[in-house]
């Protein structure tokens, strides 16, 4: 199959100062590195406050960026999806092994894009937010308030309870959902205009993890996103949207890194 990528010479994507979060092992066995993608509105901050030291110590180097535009990245007024996916390709090219692109929320639909032109090890899509009509839907039943305003070009706003499972405590939650924050409109838009993305480069394996409980994505479209790959999805009853910060975000991520080692 023949990508078109005129795109890509004729507007080529401006440069921009990447955030990038790490946690190695004490030796290097030569696993391949794990890239974290976080969703529109977080920061590599969302991997680093557990999963990323907690994954160096099972042996597998662990990398966070930050999109342009969000964390201490550099702005980008206007930036989409294109621009998201190449901040991912070229974090993922500058690392020394083949890389495990795994994507959160929105940051799932970017690691799909990024597929298209990385030969990644393997992926993994948690919380997978992949567009769509459907998603938008979704939003407007489960958070009109916030979603409705952002139809007009208002940033979304989300609550504590789309994010968080009920055994967070408030005040630790209160705190997440503060560095929650949606700069690009453009990406807005385009969670649910753009066009699905091509077959990952390389066919890797490819997992969905969530939650029946996820405020944000139903586990009807967990199940879409799986099948799209040809799996099932691996569910954590009673967590929320945002696993690695819940209380017990162990589960998820040790179940990640035991299927990764079983491939």
């Amino acid at each position: 199959m023949r990508i078109d990528r005129s795109a890509d010479w004729a507007s080529p994507v401006p440069p921009v100062r990447r955030e990038v979060l790490s946690a190695t092992p004490e030796v290097d066995e030569g696993r391949p590195p794990l890239l974290f993608v976080p969703g529109f509105g977080h920061g590599a901050w969302l991997f680093a406050e557990h999963w990323l030291e907690h994954v160096a110590g099972r042996g597998f180097p662990a990398h966070a960026v930050s999109l342009r535009g969000h964390g201490r990245s550099g702005n980008a007024p206007g930036a989409g999806l294109r621009a998201y996916a190449h901040d991912v390709v070229q974090v993922a090219a500058g690392l020394p092994r083949q890389a495990v692109l795994i994507g959160h929320g929105a940051g799932a639909l970017v690691v799909a894009h990024a597929l298209t032109r990385y030969p990644a090890k393997a992926a993994v899509l948690v919380s997978p937010v992949l567009g769509g009509w459907d998603t938008l839907g979704t939003a407007l039943r489960r958070n009109p308030a916030g979603t409705i305003p952002a139809l007009a070009g208002a940033p979304l706003r989300v609550s504590r309870r789309q994010l968080f499972g009920r055994e967070l405590p408030d005040d630790q939650a209160r705190a997440y959902a503060s560095r929650v924050r949606f700069p690009s409109r453009r990406a807005q838009f385009q969670l649910i205009t753009h066009r699905a993305p091509e077959p990952p480069a390389g066919n890797p394996p490819v997992l969905v993890v969530g939650s029946q409980q996820d405020g944000i994505v139903s586990q009807a479209a967990l199940t879409r996103a799986a099948k799209r790959f040809g799996s099932a999805p691996l569910l954590f009853p009673g967590m929320g949207h945002d696993l690695m910060l819940d209380t017990r975000w162990r589960e998820p991520i040790d179940a990640i890194v035991d299927w990764l080692e079983k491939g």
